[in-house]
């Protein structure tokens, strides 16, 4: 049952324009957002922790929230998320648990759908039969969510996407996330000038891919894949890790018995397929990252992944910022006021690497905009700011 939160809108109101990490920027009032995030990665490095950020956004409200509790006033979010499955994942479910709480006026049911899309369909319908006020899902895959989300419609429960993208039905008020596809692209953009500064005159890449049919997937496979053809490296193959170490490390034990010696450039869509791919590689006497024969390219930026780019070990690391939750608070604060939402909410995300060869990168963004961002070499401050 829903319930008036007045004394939370009044506070809510007031920092309603506050992004997530203090950097999120919304399409509707402000420049191209992937142009905007990229004006904002060199602030990124000496800016404080995003972690510290998003606690400062949700600590604005907390006070009236309580008071707002204590008269039993909630509002009750269930919120279905992928699972589990990588440090990312982690991250991004401690964001949304942490913002959408008691202390904030919030009842939040959280079910954990293990990456199975039936589970997290299941899971969204007991949601909506429950009668919850809100709901939030990270969808496992972008397709076969039309009937559900109508579902959630014609009950009248506001749904916000978060991370991955939904594409066969617009029946949600507002999504939050990261243009994937310029992740795959900035990649590219990197590995070009990056082998152009060493002078290798030949990729030969091997791709450890995201679950299939998840829009980090397509966006990143997508971006990467115009380099490909556009300089016409040799992409040898691409399989599917699932986002997680376990795959990532079998993909590549399989790569080696298939490829040895045949690939100088390793694609790995997330850190954790990272941490496999490279315990593979050490097994096998591979040497791979900064002054090893094979290149390490990795997406995520998670404090781990961030220490093999410290380390040596991940050549760059191009971030996916998880921490979603303030800006799905900042929405529902919004939408129980009676104010219009952002359609689309992109996160500002760094690009890591682990030498200071290269300052910048230009590249043609998803938008059609040519871009130049800075790349952030990681030191231990780097590391420290992590999520």
């Amino acid at each position: 049952m829903r319930k008036t939160l007045s004394v939370l809108l009044t506070a809510a109101m007031a920092t309603s324009m506050l992004a997530a990490c203090g950097s999120s920027n919304t399409q509707a009032t402000q420049a191209p957002a992937e142009t905007k995030a990229a004006e904002t990665q060199a602030a990124a490095t000496t800016a404080a922790p995003a972690e510290t950020k998003a606690a400062e956004t949700v600590a604005a409200v907390t006070e009236a929230a309580k008071e707002a509790e204590a008269n039993g006033e909630t509002i009750t979010v269930g919120f279905a998320q992928v699972g589990h499955e990588s440090d990312w994942r982690t991250a991004s479910t401690n964001s949304v648990q942490s913002a959408l709480s008691k202390e904030n006026g919030i009842d939040l049911q959280f079910v954990d759908c293990d990456n199975d899309s039936a589970a997290q369909l299941e899971a969204v319908r007991n949601f909506i039969q429950q009668g919850v006020d809100y709901i939030v899902i990270d969808p496992i895959v972008s397709t076969g969510w039309d009937t559900v989300l109508t579902e959630a419609d014609d009950a009248g429960i506001p749904v916000i996407v978060i991370d991955r993208t939904i594409d066969d039905s617009d029946k949600y008020v507002s999504w939050v996330g990261s243009e994937f596809t310029n992740e795959g692209l900035a990649a590219g953009a990197w590995l070009k000038a990056y082998v152009a500064d060493k002078g290798i005159s030949e990729v030969n890449a091997l791709v450890i891919s995201g679950t299939t049919g998840s829009s980090a997937q397509i966006g990143r496979s997508n971006g990467f894949d115009k380099y490909v053809e556009a300089e016409n490296w040799n992409k040898i193959d691409e399989q599917t890790g699932d986002f997680t170490q376990e795959g990532g490390q079998k993909v590549m034990e399989s790569y080696l018995k298939s490829y040895d010696g045949k690939f100088n450039v390793v694609v790995c869509q997330n850190d954790n397929e990272a941490f496999g791919a490279i315990d593979a590689m050490k097994a096998a006497g591979v040497s791979y990252g900064v002054d090893g024969d094979v290149i390490v390219i990795s997406f995520d930026a998670c404090t781990a992944g961030l220490q093999k780019v410290l380390a040596g070990e991940i050549n760059a690391d191009f971030q996916c910022n998880p921490l979603q939750g303030p800006d799905c608070l900042n929405i529902i604060k919004k939408l129980e006021a009676g104010e219009t939402v952002d359609q689309k909410t992109f996160m500002a995300e760094p690009w890591y690497v682990a030498e200071d060869k290269l300052k910048e990168i230009t590249y043609t963004n998803n938008s059609g905009n040519e871009v130049t961002e800075p790349l952030v070499v990681v030191d231990q401050a780097v590391v420290d700011a992590a999520y």
